[in-house]
C-alpha cells in the first residue's frame, strides 16, 4: 500500500495517537457489552446454557468476515474503511439489547462480532504500517489503549447498571458516543491505498502458513488470557474458599495488570526485541501458572494470575506486528493470526470447565501453565525484518539499520 505524499515523522506521530485513539473506542464497545450480559440474558430470557450458546456467536461472526477486511481496504483505502468498520462496530453494541430471545440474540451477536473482527483487522493492519513509518515498537502501547478502554466501558457500564438503567437506553447512548469519538479518531490515521498496480486481494482467503505458525503463539497467550480471566474468580472461591469480594478482586487485578503491562510494553520490546520480550513473558506466566496451582493461599494464587497477566501481555499484539511483516498481504496475514486468537478466546473458557468437571480447577491450570511455557520455546517465531516504506524519512532509514520491535537479539 501507498498513501499521502506527507509522511513525515510528526505527521506519522500525530497517526500514531489517532489510532490509539481508535483502539480505545474499540475496546470501550466490549466493555460496554461485557457489564449488561446479565441485563440482557433477563430481558431474552434464556438460560444460562443458552447463554453460553449465544456468546459464541461473535467469535463465529468475527472469524466468517475477518478475512474479507483485507479487500475492504483495498477499496476504499484503510482510512476510510475503518472509519465504515469502526462506525459498523460501535452502532452494532445497541442491537444485542434489543434482542427478545434466542435466535435474533444470536444473529445480533454473530453481526456484532463480525463488526468487532473486520474493524480489529483494519485497526491492527494500520498500527502496523504506522509501527513501521516510526521505526520503533507502538503495537503493545495500542493494545493496552484498547485494555484502557475496556476498562472505561465497563466502568460506565457497571454505573448504569447499580442505577438500574435501562441496557437499550445504556447501549443506544454509549454507541452513539462512541461513534462521533470513533469518527473523529479515524480522522488522524494514515491514509493509506493501494497503487493502481497492487492486484487486490482476494475477497476471502485462507490465511498464509506464516501466520498459522505466528497465531500459535497467540493461541498460547489467548488461551492463558481467557483462562485467567474468566475462571480466576472462579479458582480462588471454589478452590481456595475464598470471599466473593477476594475472588472478584483477582479478576480486576489481573485485567489492571494487563491493561498497565500493555501501555509500558513498547519500552520493553524496543530495549530488548520481541523474542526476548516474549520469552521473558513465557517464563513470568510460567511462574504465575505454577504458583497458581501450587498456592495454598488465596493472595498466592492472585500472585500466580498477576505474573501470568503480565507475561502475556504484549503477546498478541507482538504477534499482529510479526503477522503484518511476514508476507506482501498484512491485512491478510493478520485476519489470519486474529482468526486464530479469537478461536482460542472462545474455546479456552469451555475447555478450562470440562477439565475441572473431568479432574480438578487445578488441572486445567497445569495446562494454562504447559501452553505458557510454550511461549518460551516458540518465542523464535516473532523474529523477522521489518519492511522499510519508501518515502518515510528518517524512521525508515533507521528500520533498515536496526529492528528493536521484532528483530531484537535472542
Amino acid at each position: 500500500m501507498t498513501g499521502e505524499t506527507d509522511f513525515s515523522l510528526r505527521r506519522v506521530k500525530r497517526a500514531r495517537y489517532a489510532l490509539a485513539a481508535v483502539f480505545c473506542v474499540h475496546g470501550a464497545v466490549t466493555g460496554s457489552f461485557a457489564t449488561r450480559v446479565p441485563w440482557i440474558q433477563e430481558h431474552t430470557g434464556v438460560s444460562a446454557g443458552q447463554l453460553g450458546l449465544a456468546l459464541a456467536f461473535p467469535a463465529i461472526g468475527a472469524s466468517l468476515l475477518m478475512p474479507v477486511s483485507g479487500a475492504i481496504a483495498h477499496r476504499f483505502g484503510a482510512r476510510n474503511a475503518l472509519r465504515g468498520l469502526l462506525a459498523l462496530w460501535t452502532l452494532a453494541l445497541a442491537l444485542p439489547a434489543f434482542a427478545p430471545n434466542l435466535l435474533t440474540l444470536c444473529a445480533a451477536l454473530c453481526f456484532y462480532g463480525a463488526a468487532a473482527g473486520m474493524s480489529d483487522v483494519t485497526m491492527n493492519a494500520l498500527g502496523v504500517e504506522t509501527e513501521n513509518r516510526l521505526g520503533r515498537s507502538i503495537m503493545s502501547g495500542l493494545h493496552g489503549m484498547w485494555s484502557a478502554g475496556a476498562l472505561i466501558g465497563s466502568a460506565a457500564g457497571t454505573l448504569a447498571a447499580h442505577l438500574g438503567g435501562d441496557a437499550r437506553l445504556h447501549h443506544c447512548i454509549a454507541a452513539a458516543s462512541l461513534t462521533v469519538l470513533g469518527f473523529a479518531a479515524c480522522q488522524g490515521v494514515l491514509d493509506l491505498r493501494s497503487t493502481a498496480e497492487e492486484a487486490p486481494p482476494p475477497r476471502f482467503a485462507l490465511p498464509p502458513k506464516s501466520a498459522l505458525v505466528i497465531g500459535a503463539v497467540g493461541f498460547c497467550a489467548v488461551f492463558a488470557e481467557g483462562a485467567s480471566l474468566d475462571w480466576s474468580a472462579v479458582f480462588l472461591r471454589d478452590t481456595l474458599d475464598t470471599s466473593a469480594g477476594v475472588a472478584a478482586g483477582s479478576t480486576t487485578a489481573f485485567s489492571l495488570t494487563m491493561a498497565v503491562a500493555r501501555i509500558a510494553g513498547d519500552r520493553v520490546v524496543d530495549r530488548f526485541g520481541a523474542v526476548r520480550t516474549v520469552r521473558a513473558g513465557g517464563v513470568l506466566a510460567t511462574l504465575g501458572g505454577l504458583l497458581v496451582v501450587l498456592a495454598s493461599s488465596p493472595y498466592a494464587a492472585m500472585g500466580g494470575f498477576a505474573l501470568i497477566g503480565l507475561g502475556v501481555a504484549v503477546v498478541v499484539p507482538l504477534a499482529f506486528a510479526a503477522a503484518g511483516r511476514s508476507g506482501p498481504n498484512p491485512s491478510q496475514a493478520i485476519a489470519g493470526v486474529a482468526t486464530i486468537t479469537y478461536t482460542s478466546g472462545l474455546i479456552a473458557p469451555s475447555a478450562i470447565g470440562g477439565i475441572a468437571n473431568a479432574t480438578s480447577l487445578v488441572g486445567s491450570f497445569i495446562l494454562v501453565t504447559v501452553l505458557a511455557f510454550g511461549l518460551v520455546l516458540a518465542a523464535g517465531v516473532l523474529r523477522s525484518a521489518r519492511r522499510v516504506v519508501a518515502g518515510t524519512g528518517a524512521a525508515a532509514a533507521e528500520q533498515g539499520a536496526r529492528d528493536p520491535g521484532a528483530a531484537g537479539p535472542a
